[in-house]
């Protein structure tokens, strides 16, 4: 029996020692934002391969393992993670096989990406996987792959840096200034090539990277967190007492107020999730803190540290009213920020950074008069918060219950699948992933007296019955392992309503879940701990003769 190569390919070399989390389940601390997406870009959720749940793709989307992104013909797309930038080039498809803290791989059927790695240290490794063979990126710098057709031709050009090529037997560095040919499917031909002289889409590419390392912001955030230059951009510094170095946004209305101006995603493992509408808007919504000073608002980053742990949205959630409301406000500084997902002690810690005890009651919260109010229809289906807005009366701010976490169960639309037709919306409709010419490039022979040219063939994978080709990407070779497919959401949806609406599945959850037996109860205690409604009373009978109430 002939074994799949990319499982071949995985027994040879294993994954990187930190590619599972180290807390038992805890989400990852690294995440990619959808920083840039000119022309029509498409989306698609871990876990769900269906027509449906292709997505037009929103700026300061938060994706993860499993993501997948396709850029049409002339669109361009923008994702940073940490100290890279992986940036899609026209008729590009791309999957984000797997990214932790310390590990990024993702899987490229077509297209073209350029990734410019600003650093690479701590054990940090990055793996870019093709139809004909993998790239392994050891050094900091700029490199380009093109994929012509899942058959024919994968190219990877090194600017700077240096690069490892994974194809079967060959295992070839390539370094800056040289470039590579892999083209075939059995054997896969192996060949060496002069670098073409750059194109719009490199010259774009460097314009991107220039603002970086002249960022201001860097030194009060840090540059491992996505998108500080954008404020740099968008407001001013300042250092006031209390708070040290503090960021006015200076292009906001008058009634501006953060967590408003943007709408909720509903994004596993974290679930609910904050995407602001503002093109600063996501540095100061997934890290630090606000603070209302001198009448108005202002964003405390905290202190620098090397590793900045991402949270979905640093808010604490409150019960408005009598229901049929959800509310929220923002953490103030030193605040401690209560995960409403599964997770462990280490990465409590990373991701209060700022706070040394992480009290449970008695949190005086500075932020709490300001409380954002919307509909629970608003909520769940991941609508436009702003223009929906609930004045909260002084009374129900007195009387607003501090929850654990929204009980509002997610449509599908909130959670990142295509939002149904309306009259005055079409529905979306999935990308048609069309196949790019092979280019006219020039090669000589690859010579490489430690390794054979001729590789082991591929297998050739089924697609599921029922779905287009165009749903599924053709097959790459991997060096290490993807993550393990997400559940689709309609299965957690469902896992969800019968436990505690609102709140993620655990892995324990998760995994009762694909063995085929029932999710279980949620086993991870809440802070504020849920609050249970008490059983009715029970009804006196009536006397006889009493008049009914």
């Amino acid at each position: 029996m002939m074994l799949p190569l990319a499982f071949l390919l995985a027994l040879q070399t294993p994954a990187p020692p930190s590619a599972t989390p180290s807390d038992n389940g805890d989400p990852p601390g690294r995440v990619a934002r959808l920083s840039v997406r000119e022309g029509r870009v498409s989306f698609q959720p871990s876990g769900d391969t269906a027509a449906s749940s292709w997505n037009d793709a929103v700026l300061n989307y938060t994706l993860t393992s499993g993501d997948r992104l396709y850029a049409d013909q002339d669109a361009r797309a923008e994702l940073e993670a940490g100290d890279c930038t992986v940036r899609l080039g026209a008729a590009t498809d791309l999957t984000i096989a797997n990214l932790t803290d310390d590990f990024l791989q993702v899987s490229m059927s077509s297209g073209t990406l350029r990734l410019t790695v600003y650093d690479l240290s701590h054990g940090d490794s990055i793996e870019v996987d093709t139809p004909n063979g993998a790239f392994l990126l050891r050094q900091a710098g700029a490199y380009r792959v093109d994929v012509s057709d899942p058959d024919r031709a994968t190219t990877i050009r090194v600017d700077s840096g240096l690069a490892e090529v994974v194809a079967g037997e060959v295992l070839q560095s390539v370094r800056g200034g040289d470039a590579l040919a892999l083209s075939g499917s059995d054997p896969i031909r192996v060949a060496s090539m002069a670098p073409r002289p750059p194109d719009d889409f490199d010259r774009w590419s460097a314009g991107r990277d220039q603002p970086l390392a002249a960022s201001v912001s860097a030194q009060y955030v840090g540059r491992n967190v996505p998108g500080y230059d954008e404020l740099d951009r968008a407001g001013s510094w300042e250092t006031v007492p209390d708070y040290g170095p503090v960021w006015y946004p200076t292009r906001v209305e008058a009634d501006w107020a953060p967590y408003r101006a943007g709408h909720w995603a509903w994004i596993d493992p974290w679930g609910w999730t904050w995407v602001d509408d503002a093109p600063w808007g996501y540095v100061p919504f997934h890290y630090g803190r606000w603070v209302y000073w001198h009448d108005r608002w202002a964003w405390a980053p905290g202190r620098v540290v090397e590793r900045p742990c991402y949270a979905p949205a640093l808010v604490v959630f409150v019960s408005v009213g009598r229901g049929g409301v959800q509310g929220w406000f923002p953490l103030g500084p030193r605040e401690p920020y209560h995960p409403w997902y599964h997770h462990g002690r280490e990465y409590r810690e990373r991701v209060n950074p700022d706070v040394t005890d992480v009290p449970t009651r008695d949190v005086h919260y500075v932020n709490r008069p300001r409380v954002t109010a919307v509909p629970l229809e608003i909520f769940r289906a991941g609508e436009p918060v702003g223009r929906r807005v609930v004045r909260v009366t002084d009374v129900n701010l007195t009387r607003a219950q501090i929850i654990s976490h929204p009980r509002v169960q997610p449509l599908p639309q909130a959670a990142g699948w295509a939002r149904p037709a309306s009259p005055g919306r079409p529905g979306v409709q999935p990308p048609v992933v069309a196949p790019r010419p092979r280019p006219e490039i020039h090669v000589t022979p690859w010579k490489n007296p430690e390794a054979p040219v001729q590789i082991r063939s591929r297998p050739v994978l089924q697609r599921p019955p029922g779905v287009p080709s165009r749903q599924v990407p053709p097959p790459v070779i991997a060096r290490n392992p993807p993550a393990p497919a997400t559940l689709p959401f309609p299965a957690r949806q469902k896992a969800m309503q019968q436990t505690d609406p609102g709140r993620p599945l655990e892995p324990v959850q998760r995994q009762n879940l694909r063995q085929g037996k029932p999710a279980g109860p949620h086993r991870d205690p809440e802070e504020p701990e849920h609050a249970v409604k008490p059983a009715p009373r029970p009804k006196k009978p009536a006397s006889p003769g009493a008049r009914p109430r």
